[in-house]
């Protein structure tokens, strides 16, 4: 069977040349006469894998000597309760609540501290980025936390908030490497790979050395202090060995596609595509305010919950899958990560223009 067009939020699409590079070295990495899924991560081969994806992540996003990468487990989610047991010093944070994720990260936050939406989106399903410019951030907030691109309603923060001199926590999961990134404006940025660097079980946490300390909440267990991962180099335990090869293969990729400024300019006009096809068709509307589109995730309707599941069907019926939309926007979504082809999103549009002219 040829490979489909997937466009699922996650687990999703990958760079085929990883995908074949990996398969070659399925049976024998590099002459060890194993598989890297059966290495000890103790040994020389290892460690070498591991400081080599670091080492390119640096190159790639440019960060500081003063932060450190982390390679962790748990998913997204299990940050939202990492970050205050180790950020929230004073038990404050302040959280810009603008999707589904940005609302499970404060609601965790309440379990250990005082955790204040000081602003929403949630009036309008999420659909745009609220005016982050002059808020109501607290005096005694240990950070304001922020999901930058939210993979479910398909908005982006193309302006970070003004966080009045506290660190600024994001979640980064859906546009990680997307485009290029000044780290220094974050105190921790994080997300989990599956969206548009690995598969799922890793997640990448790129923290300020200052904001990695002793000093955690009571009762903080051992796996969920940041400096025990620091200070073991992200392998006090067994990380998740095989998946952090795979994000080192696709960290090299990303070298050789020219790095994160020409991903970027790739993204705009991928996503261009779809956007321009959705702006002047008759039958199918985007659901997000122009100015805080995604590059990302696309999510559109028709209107006709049932012409919708037609769509979805037909559409996996050419080969375009995982186009269904989330059950809080309905609908279809399009996730259009770093290996979506351009050709895929092309001809998902020429495939919309023949749907809409049979619906009409």
């Amino acid at each position: 069977m040829s490979r489909v067009y997937n466009f699922s939020a996650g687990p999703a699409v990958l760079p085929e040349a990883v995908l074949k590079e990996a398969a070659a070295e399925m049976l024998d990495y590099r002459g060890t006469g194993m598989s890297v899924m059966e290495m000890s991560h103790r040994s020389k081969a290892y460690q070498a894998i591991i400081d080599q994806a670091e080492e390119d992540l640096r190159k790639l996003m440019g960060i500081p000597e003063n932060y450190k990468v982390l390679f962790l487990q748990g998913g997204a989610s299990q940050q939202f309760a990492m970050i205050p047991m180790n950020l929230m010093k004073n038990r404050v944070a302040d959280y810009i609540v603008t999707g589904q994720w940005a609302k499970k990260a404060w609601q965790e936050a309440q379990l250990y501290g005082q955790a204040n939406a000081v602003a929403s989106s949630a009036d309008k399903t999420f659909s745009y980025i609220p005016d982050c410019s002059d808020l109501p951030i607290s005096d005694n907030a240990d950070y304001v936390y922020i999901c930058e691109n939210n993979t479910i309603y398909g908005t982006k923060f193309w302006t970070l908030p003004n966080t009045k001199g506290k660190p600024l926590v994001s979640d980064v999961s859906s546009c990680f490497l997307s485009e290029p990134v000044d780290v220094s404006r974050y105190g921790m940025l994080y997300g989990g790979v599956q969206k548009n660097i690995g598969p799922a079980g890793v997640v990448i946490a790129i923290i300020r050395e200052d904001l990695i300390t002793e000093d955690v909440l009571p009762g903080t267990p051992t796996m969920l202090r940041y400096k025990i991962h620091a200070d073991n180099g992200s392998m006090y335990n067994t990380p998740p060995a095989y998946g952090i090869y795979i994000c080192g293969k696709v960290f090299q990729w990303l070298l050789n596609q020219g790095g994160l400024e020409a991903m970027k300019e790739y993204n705009v006009k991928k996503a261009a595509v779809l956007y321009d096809f959705l702006d002047s068709s008759t039958l199918f509307q985007g659901t997000v305010v122009k100015k805080d589109r995604s590059l990302m995730n696309v999510p559109f309707v028709t209107g006709s919950a049932e012409l919708d599941a037609k769509f979805v069907k037909e559409a996996e019926a050419a080969g375009f899958v995982n186009l269904k939309g989330h059950r809080t926007v309905g609908g279809m979504r399009a996730s259009i990560y770093n290996a979506m082809p351009i050709e895929g999103v092309q001809k998902l549009v020429a495939f919309m223009e023949r749907f809409e002219k049979e619906s009409r």
